[in-house]
């Protein structure tokens, strides 16, 4: 098995490029839904939190492919990626005024105490569906230097041709000899919500999505996807993922031979560990599977003001670590350590300094910084 190697960073115009959509997150806060008459309005997407992250907290260079339409909430979420440093590389769209083309919108709570927090969505007429293979010209792209490429599950979920062009620009990443990493992120309803379209039954919509995410996995070095994703995403078999109380990391390790059984490709594979005692306390620990050898990282009480977002900051941590040529135990534990940091404050995105990051990895704690 060959094991993973980050290319150098010298001479490379983004240290990682995303493939995502733009969307924007309406959050109500702890008031219910029905109630709420305010929201904060957080600019987000799976795949660019990582990048944005990265940029924002870590100073690295980063870049996200994504569409965008020309109206006023294409712009604020423009001025966004623009102030948080991130090089974009857009298919534009044009606004009818009535109907779109759209900037997808998320709407998400934090919940409260015993209330768990609510997601749900208007991706309706979503200009980032309408992204095809042959979007962007990745010969161009990958030709100024990037070291790695990120993708994952909810843009590939998105629409037939999401799917397609992510496996498109993968292919140009491996011919560019950029490492490949997909986040899982397995979304039910927005596979079942794609396979309607088409007419397809729930039954047949979870079928196409292992289909497709075994198809993408194929191209993939750095996989980063908790048991649920492996087995509903990937097929493969595990312990039962609904079953209360804290996923075990042996169970997890477990998995990992059915991983790369099926896909001798990837390299690496890494997950957080979380347990929910309520909206606003879990316990988190993160496992990170990497070249033969596993990794631990110690866990910890979290007080969460919001948790939307500590994923991607995990992974954001990670691929940090790993770009800049930490050891393996290291950037599990930056990534950790940055996931965990994101609870605290509100959005999707790093509000952190590598320093503060690096602190809380060490074992730091929240004693007054004076």
């Amino acid at each position: 098995m060959a094991s993973l190697s980050i290319p150098a960073a010298a001479g490379a115009a983004h240290d990682l490029l995303a493939l995502g959509a733009l969307v924007t997150r309406l959050d109500p806060g702890i008031i219910p839904f029905t109630e709420a008459n305010e929201y904060l309005l957080h600019v987000s997407g799976g795949e660019y939190n990582v990048a944005a992250n990265l940029s924002t907290c870590f100073g690295m260079r980063t870049a996200i492919a994504s569409a965008m339409v020309h109206y006023p909430i294409g712009r604020r979420i423009e001025y966004a990626v623009q102030k948080a440093g991130v090089t974009p590389y857009y298919q534009r769209f044009e606004h009818d005024g009535v109907r779109g083309p759209n900037m997808a919108i998320v709407w998400s709570d934090r919940g409260q105490g015993v209330r768990a927090p609510v997601v749900f969505y208007n991706r309706s007429n979503e200009a980032a569906q309408r992204l095809k293979p042959g979007s962007f010209d990745w010969n161009a792209i990958f030709g100024k230097g990037i070291r790695w490429f990120h993708s994952g599950g909810i843009f590939s979920a998105l629409s037939p041709t999401t799917s397609e062009l992510v496996i498109e620009a993968m292919q140009a990443a491996k011919k560019a000899g950029a490492v490949v990493s997909f986040d899982l992120n397995y979304r039910a309803k927005l596979w079942a919500v794609a396979a309607a379209e088409q007419g397809l039954s729930a039954a047949q919509a979870s079928e196409g999505a292992a289909r497709t995410l075994r198809k993408i996995a194929g191209y993939v070095d750095v996989l980063v996807g908790n048991e649920e994703d492996l087995q509903k995403g990937l097929g493969l078999k595990g312990q039962d993922v609904e079953v209360k109380g804290k996923l075990d990391p042996g169970a997890f390790f477990g998995m990992i031979e059915s991983v790369t059984g099926d896909f001798p490709n990837i390299k690496a594979v890494a997950t957080t560990l979380r347990e929910v005692h309520s909206s606003n306390r879990h316990s988190w620990s993160g496992v990170l599977w990497l070249d033969g050898k596993t990794y631990q990282a110690p866990a910890a009480e979290l007080d969460v003001y919001d948790r939307v977002g500590g994923g991607d900051g995990f992974a954001a941590g990670l691929f940090y670590g790993l770009l800049s040529g930490r050891s393996p135990q290291e950037s599990l534990q930056l990534g950790w350590a940055h996931g965990a940091l994101l609870t605290t404050t509100p959005g999707d995105t790093s509000m952190f300094s590598l320093d503060q990051v690096e602190a809380f990895a060490r074992g730091g704690s929240a004693r007054i910084q004076r």
